[in-house]
């Protein structure tokens, strides 16, 4: 249902193009396999500084959610929506750093060659879905899997369960 104001139209333009251009930059980031284990460590790090980052962003959207007594409207359009994108970014921070471990580590992950097959992998877990083709072998790709898995429990189920909870408990509307 589009507002006379317009807001939720634009929300939603401006959820696409920004995980549009999350996608197109999780593909054009250079991610060259790294010997070298200060760079490594270095790269790590901030993968977990992003990850960190975007879960603390998720939360706080699903706190507000949570909080937000208010009939839908404006804001509640563009606090979805920068859960939508959050959502794609924590997504692609987990597809990067297993793209990145695959690389660096030989027998980290087995059957994870392309960032395609990263991607792939972090929606399945993500998802829970899990079909079992890639997966993790190695400690440190073990161990990043767990987060992910922590991740889509403790975000993104909270997440779309509040989020559902809110689009279904709206009070009903008067007599037509």
């Amino acid at each position: 249902m589009a507002r006379v104001d317009g807001s939720y139209p634009r929300a939603r333009r401006h959820a696409l193009a920004s995980c549009a251009l999350l996608l197109a930059s999780y593909f054009l980031i250079p991610l060259e396999p790294d010997p070298n284990g200060l760079r490594l460590t270095l790269r790590a790090a901030g993968t977990l500084l992003l990850i960190s980052v975007v879960t603390f962003l998720v939360t706080r959207q699903v706190s507000r959610q949570l909080g937000n007594r208010a009939p839908a409207g404006a804001d509640e359009a563009r606090s979805l929506s920068r859960l939508v994108v959050a959502l794609v970014a924590g997504l692609l921070a987990f597809a990067l750093a297993d793209y990145v471990v695959a690389g660096s580590g030989p027998g980290q992950f087995i059957g994870l060659r392309t960032r395609w097959d990263a991607l792939y992998f972090a929606l399945a877990t993500l998802t829970t879905v899990g079909y079992g083709d890639v997966h993790a072998q190695g400690q440190l790709a073990k161990a990043i899997v767990c987060v992910q898995m922590l991740f889509s429990i403790g975000v993104i189920a909270t997440g779309a369960s509040i989020v559902v909870k809110r689009l279904t408990g709206r009070p009903e509307r008067g007599p037509r």
